[in-house]
């Protein structure tokens, strides 16, 4: 590939990069706002996630801005999958936590909430077409860090099915319980991610 091509490349990459950093900042305010007024732990997971995918974003936008000698490149990928990987574990930790002191009763039950599903849905569409574009721009650049903070939008898609399912529960039925239980349905998923990107990519 041409040097200039791959620039371009890179730059539509960073495009698409700031395109998810100022969504997830504005989707982290309205979950966490929405998660506070009605007690929703799935909510309150799907704004920390956001959070995640801020930093993780951070990462990404630090290692496609620099300009590395081809060895350098390398460790610096290395290091870009660890902390996207770490992000991983994080999210996971948080969402574990809240869910069992949710079922627990320790704190209140998730009440119904038509902001959090709006929001929701909304996010499920522009973070499947983040995932898309940064899917493809990865492939075409060979680069495993990209891929790996694509896969991030395709865990906040994943976490928007199972949040729309458990606020959609609460709100017809009246099942507050199915909140934090979806919220929990995404850790395996979370860890294999987090394990994949801090623990196969030393090499």
């Amino acid at each position: 590939m041409a040097a200039a091509d791959r620039e371009s490349l890179k730059r539509r990459a960073l495009l698409l990069v700031w395109v998810g950093e100022v969504w997830n900042g504005l989707e982290a305010g309205v979950a966490l706002w929405s998660a506070v007024n009605v007690s929703s732990v799935a909510l309150l997971a799907f704004g920390l996630d956001s959070l995640i995918e801020i930093f993780a974003g951070g990462v990404l936008i630090w290692r496609l801005s620099a300009e590395w000698k081809q060895e350098e490149e390398e460790a610096a990928e290395r290091r870009a999958l660890k902390l996207v990987g770490i992000t991983f574990f994080l999210l996971a930790a948080y969402v574990l936590v809240q869910s069992v002191t949710t079922l627990l009763g320790w704190i209140s039950e998730p009440r119904t909430s038509l902001m959090g599903i709006a929001l929701v849905i909304a996010s499920a569409f522009v973070m499947t077409l983040l995932f898309w574009g940064k899917s493809k721009l990865a492939e075409r650049l060979g680069s495993r860090a990209l891929r790996a903070e694509a896969m991030e939008s395709l865990v906040c898609d994943l976490q928007d099915l199972t949040v729309l399912i458990g606020l959609g529960l609460n709100a017809l039925l009246g099942w507050w319980w199915a909140d934090p239980v979806a919220a929990l349905a995404l850790i395996p998923f979370l860890l294999k991610e987090g394990w994949e990107g801090v623990f196969q990519n030393r090499s």
